[in-house]
């Protein structure tokens, strides 16, 4: 009897308090607040309120990007009558409108550049926070391997594509834009063959940063589903004419995020893919606003402007087309990642 009762109070020190650990996601950025629903919601209605909060606030970018397109068709109007009334040379009258475009538009398409590079930035540094509250959370369930692969993958490519923006895409830009400028102006098969090749550069190094982490996402096992076929295929459309340059690669992956929507129950998860959301929806309304405008006052501008100041004007719009890629990538990169740890999660 003793020997029971001695082994009983040992078995006592051997018991364990035992808790569920809840994971928490980091608060959203200072940028992303005003989008953020003020309660927690499951993640249509989320997301939902924060592209509402996003179209209410969105009304002056609009007007300040129609005036200053407006500018642009009065400038080459003025311009174009000119030429035909006027004795001035072509040439004179085409570099005096290049450096006029330039002026008008510069000063809007560096803020909106900046602006995109700021919403990289952002969005690379809160993954920095997200990203190991997720891998602890996939790892406490079991899937140590794929967390640590998703992780060191996900970090690895976001670092590597936030350090190009910056230091490569970003710089070159500008240099296009000069470069477009002054092709317009001069006119130099020279400056046009730079101005292309700087173009090249850009995308391809964008391209195959993308096309390699979809690679790797997809190696790892974790893109796997099935999707009504409809949903899917409109989906990847929609996403591949939204994003410029980059959109037909992100497009491919959006299996992942429609297979999980519908599964998406962390608390964590869901406040994460929304704070990614909140965080880029304003830029990219903003800068896709300039994006389209400008689309459209090339064409307007087509109509009596001459080529080559018409075609000025398209470059700029593929400017913006270039900083809607760099942050659209960035974002649906992190998107994608989130959603494979929910899924990995088993939520």
């Amino acid at each position: 009897m003793k020997i029971i009762v001695v082994i009983m109070v040992l078995l006592c020190f051997l018991i364990l308090p035992v808790s569920a650990m809840e994971y928490t996601a980091p608060p959203a950025p200072e940028s992303a607040q005003p989008y953020m629903p003020p309660e927690q919601q499951n993640f249509a209605q989320g997301l939902l309120y924060i592209i509402k909060a996003a179209l209410s606030k969105i009304n002056p970018e609009l007007v300040d990007a129609t005036k200053l397109c407006l500018a642009v068709i009065i400038v080459v109007l003025v311009t174009g009558v000119l030429q035909s009334i006027t004795e001035l040379s072509v040439n004179t009258i085409r570099l005096t409108t290049s450096v006029v475009i330039g002026i008008i538009l510069l000063d809007t398409t560096n803020a909106l550049i900046q602006l995109g590079t700021t919403t990289v930035t952002e969005l690379s540094d809160y993954g920095k926070l997200l990203l190991p509250v997720m891998t602890a959370a996939m790892a406490a369930q079991g899937g140590i391997t794929t967390s640590a692969a998703l992780y060191t993958g996900t970090v690895f490519f976001v670092a590597l594509l936030t350090s190009v923006i910056t230091k490569f895409i970003i710089p070159a830009v500008y240099i296009y834009l000069c470069l477009c400028i002054a092709n317009c102006a001069v006119e130099q098969d020279m400056i046009k063959r730079c101005k292309d090749f700087v173009k090249w550069g850009m995308t391809w190094i964008l391209k195959i940063i993308l096309y390699v982490f979809t690679g790797y996402i997809s190696i790892t096992g974790v893109i796997s589903g099935v999707v009504d076929a409809s949903s899917l295929k409109a989906a990847k459309l929609t996403l591949s004419g939204v994003v410029p340059v980059v959109g037909g690669i992100l497009s491919d992956a959006t299996e992942t995020i429609l297979v999980s929507a519908g599964i998406m129950k962390s608390t964590a998860g869901v406040y994460g893919i929304l704070a990614v959301f909140a965080v880029c929806i304003s830029p990219f309304m903003q800068i896709g606003i300039q994006y389209i405008l400008l689309k459209f006052t090339g064409a307007v501008c087509n109509m009596f402007g001459s080529k080559p100041v018409v075609k000025l004007v398209e470059e700029f719009g593929t400017g913006m087309g270039f900083a809607l890629a760099v942050t659209g990538s960035v974002c649906i990169m992190l998107l994608i990642s989130l959603v494979c740890f929910l899924r990995g999660i088993g939520v």
